[in-house]
């Protein structure tokens, strides 16, 4: 018998607040947070903007020597994971360290480090390379650093699947705690390469905005959406099992009670035309949670602002949800933080879960004439107040990586 998994804790950084409390007031207030790249010369780009992490003290959280031997994507990663700890309440040192484990991932890892050696390289000065390039750079890094700094010995893995990570990640955290490979498990996405190989790489793809006003930049769903703002950040959840939160007295943001992952086998960037790859992992979330598609009231959606992705998406729920689709309310968080790549997943689940908390679904910001063929009902203009009971995050990364996570109210 499968066991029943709560969510405890949450931890966030990201353009529009470095905690998860002025996120989610940020979120609440409509902020964008993208602006002008500030962190390498555009000159030459045809992008010029990204959605930053502003005002980060790292010291805040890690000491300044842990610090050093991070990059950017682990740095955000730990930090969220200790917000995520204090704010679930959790008393590691009275738990079986191997009970408790990790599942973080990323889609790109530090691409900053590989750039900043790879100059030394070209000027002839191999031996000044970093001897900590290889630690620094790997993607994995993010979920062992935030088990080194929270002495989590339990399962510790990441799921690298672009775009879908994060919800690859609480997917997989979520299966490990319901067949009792554990009882604590820290779940989540971060990623940081707003540089110059990551901006040319994907405006060379022509995946990136090319707008210069930050507030029309992402703009989902839009008839004039033209590309995905990048950003960067990190989403880090505590998934518990139910009875163990219990005993302890733990505040409990919802029940997570279904998760489906597809894979389009279509293209190494486009989603399947039809959307049926996500619609089946949608279905498949459904399904593990019991619920019919009239039942669900609330889908944060991938929503990148890209021309296929929203068009396909769209597709998707109707395919999923069928007449339901008209009903169920629709929202883009990347509409004001951009797009986290391997973290989105983690960000958009701590929405997620703020929104069942406090029955509030955010605007999808800067969207103001929908696409004639985005026809659902996407939060334009305002944001919704409705009682929710069942909520949905769907990621859809390239290669043709789908996931969805299904969160509920919880209920005794």
């Amino acid at each position: 018998m499968k066991r029943r998994v709560v969510v405890t804790g949450l931890g966030a950084v990201t353009p529009i607040g470095n905690s998860v409390e002025a996120f989610w007031n940020s979120l609440k207030a409509g902020n964008v947070g993208i602006g002008t790249i500030t962190q390498f010369d555009t000159t030459g780009y045809k992008v010029s903007l990204a959605a930053e992490v502003k005002d980060f003290d790292v010291s805040k959280r890690i000491d300044v020597k842990s610090a050093k031997r991070m990059e950017r994507f682990s740095q955000f990663a730990v930090y969220a994971a200790k917000e995520a700890l204090e704010d679930s309440g959790l008393d590691l040192s009275k738990e079986d360290p191997y009970r408790a484990g990790c599942i973080v991932g990323s889609g790109i890892g530090s691409l900053g480090i590989m750039e900043s050696e790879h100059e030394k390289i070209l000027k002839g000065n191999v031996k000044r390379v970093n001897p900590l390039l290889v630690p620094k750079m790997i993607s994995n890094m993010a979920a062992g650093n935030v088990s080194i700094a929270l002495g989590l010995q339990g399962k510790c893995t990441n799921v690298v699947t672009a775009c879908a990570s994060g919800t690859h990640c609480i997917g997989d955290a979520f299966r490990a705690i319901q067949y009792d490979d554990a009882d604590i498990m820290f779940a989540g996405g971060s990623e940081s390469c707003i540089t110059p190989v990551g901006v040319a790489g994907f405006q060379q793809l022509t995946a990136l905005s090319t707008s210069t006003d930050p507030l029309r930049a992402s703009i989902p769903f839009d008839r004039d959406r033209n590309g995905f703002v990048l950003g960067e950040g990190a989403g880090v959840v505590v998934l518990e099992e139910l009875e163990h939160a219990i005993r302890r007295g733990a505040k409990i943001y919802g029940e997570v009670v279904g998760y489906g992952a597809t894979g389009d086998a279509y293209h190494i960037t486009s989603p399947r035309e039809d959307g049926e790859g996500a619609a089946r992992a949608m279905e498949f979330a459904m399904k593990e949670a019991k619920i019919e598609a009239s039942e669900l009231d609330y889908i944060n959606a991938h929503g990148t602002s890209t021309h296929h992705n929203d068009l396909f998406e769209t597709k998707a729920v109707k395919l999923a949800m069928g007449k339901a689709a008209s009903e169920v309310l629709i929202n883009s968080t990347k509409s004001m933080i951009g797009h986290l790549l391997g973290a989105a997943g983690g960000v958009e689940f701590v929405v997620l879960a703020k929104s069942v908390e406090e029955g509030f679904i955010h605007q999808t910001a800067g969207t103001k004439e929908t696409d004639p063929e985005c026809d659902l009902n996407y939060c334009i203009g305002a944001p919704v107040r409705k009682n929710i009971r069942y909520a949905m995050s769907n990621s859809l990364g390239f290669g043709g990586h789908n996931a969805c996570i299904l969160l509920k109210r919880y209920e005794v």
